[in-house]
């Protein structure tokens, strides 16, 4: 009788060591508030009157860390036109690797508001609103480390239609701009998915709602001087509503290069704040149900997998041309961060996490044509695969080949700069990546 007892004593304790030694895997959410002060020039477009004058709704970065028990990514969706340069991306992984003594990553995706804070590449000094930004980040990352709980993850799908395809290709196959479609008739091609990853804690209650959605934010247009978060701001502010205990919502944008709200840069004397509100309400009600509807599971075995390409193309442009269409576009003074439509080669980082091995984020540095989110959705092997535009850099427009040969606006322009094909070849390293994440890629060659 005694050495059954201590038998059984020393197999659970050994079933302690075992379940102690498990990964697990948790989540921790945070948020700062990265708005700028009054006076900044802001995004994406060239024909506004001034600075921003003041504030309609505040920018947020929004952090949700996932840790496996051996690696950690913080998924970081910033309410900005685009993601930040290379150095300073460097900068928070330094900080945040140091302070936690352990390889962090780090996704930075930006939703693309034309309603934020213009960000340079290379500055010859990191202005102070951005620099506040970056410590706000590291540490609202360190937070949400150290808030992390034990958690559960579960997708679920619905639709919306906010937007239209903007490049209306004519009879003779040349291309029309479209860039509002007040009466909603058929352009082209859309994806009206809307993706919804839910994280909740072991009880069940939701921490993050990540939302996956291609559409342009540029409800407003230049005669707004406010800084806002456009309608992915709305449609968060009624996602986190919609709950008791308000978990964060995160937008992911998609691939939104040719895609563009219906009531596209509404003049403010229209009543642009209220159809800002509308098209976000449009959405958020729409992931509200969703969210509802995900059963959220344990991971048996979580693993995450993170992977960070470098791809190199080739300029698309002669620089003779390029110089030409500068000036043009730009006047005589151009900013100086246009002159990097010269480099070549361009660097572009291609981002991709897998989560548990079922769902898939693949990030393009830029604004890549909504036919590469198609794309890659057909040719995944994970149901769960979601195409996140401006992640982790930006190097302007991603056309697909078909929409090069097209033209327009974003196909053939000055702010195309990498070379035809470059999109699809990025979807091809973010599909690699998958399948290596999967296992189901060989590392080394099988005997003849």
């Amino acid at each position: 009788m005694r050495i059954l007892v201590i038998s059984t004593l020393l197999f659970f304790c050994l079933s302690l060591v075992v379940l102690a030694q498990s990964p697990r895997f948790t989540a921790g959410v945070a948020r700062a508030d990265i708005t700028p002060p009054p006076g900044v020039e802001l995004w994406g477009y060239s024909n506004r009157s001034g600075p921003a004058t003041g504030t309609l709704d505040s920018l947020f970065a929004r952090v949700l860390y996932l840790d496996d028990g051996r690696n950690s990514v913080s998924i970081v969706t910033l309410d900005l036109g685009r993601s930040f340069g290379r150095p300073q991306i460097a900068y928070v992984r330094q900080r945040i690797q140091s302070a936690n003594h352990k390889s962090d990553d780090v996704m930075f995706i930006a939703s693309h508001t034309h309603s934020g804070p213009v960000i340079d590449e290379d500055y010859d000094q990191v202005p102070g609103w951005e620099q506040s930004a970056l410590d706000k980040i590291v540490d609202a990352i360190n937070s949400a480390r150290k808030q992390a709980v034990a958690a559960r993850i579960g997708v679920g799908y619905g639709q919306a239609i906010l937007g239209h395809n903007r490049r209306y290709i004519q009879s003779n196959g040349s291309v029309k701009m479209l860039w509002r479609n007040s009466t909603g008739q058929p352009t082209g091609v859309i994806d009206p998915s809307v993706g919804v990853i839910r994280v909740d804690d072991q009880l069940g209650k939701p921490l993050a709602i990540l939302v996956n959605y291609a559409c342009h934010p540029v409800v407003f247009g230049p005669d707004n001087l406010r800084y806002s978060a456009d309608y992915p701001g709305a449609m968060a502010r009624v996602v986190e509503e919609s709950w008791s205990n308000q978990p964060v919502c995160f937008f992911l944008q998609g691939a939104p290069g040719d895609i563009n709200p219906m009531l596209d840069k509404t003049p403010l004397v229209e009543n642009a704040d209220a159809e800002m509100r509308r098209v976000g309400e449009t959405i958020g009600s729409e992931v509200s149900r969703v969210s509802r509807t995900i059963q959220t599971e344990v991971a048996s075995n979580p693993e995450l997998s993170f992977a960070s390409e470098d791809l190199h193309f080739k300029n698309r442009w002669s620089q003779e041309s390029i110089r030409s269409a500068i000036f043009a576009a730009y006047g005589p003074n151009p900013a100086k961060r246009y002159f990097r439509y010269l480099n070549d080669p361009i660097v572009a980082p291609v981002t991709t996490l897998v989560i548990n091995k079922q769902i898939a984020l693949v990030g393009l540095p830029g604004e890549p044509f909504v036919g590469l989110q198609l794309l890659l959705k057909q040719r995944t092997p994970l149901a769960a695969t979601f195409l996140c535009g401006y992640t982790n850099g930006y190097i302007g427009y991603f056309p697909t080949i078909r929409d090069a040969v097209a033209g327009g606006y974003g196909a053939n322009t000055i702010v195309t700069r990498v070379e035809v094909g470059a999109g699809e070849r990025m979807v091809d390293r973010g599909l690699i990546h998958i399948y290596r994440a999967l296992g189901r890629l060989k590392d080394k060659p099988e005997q003849p």
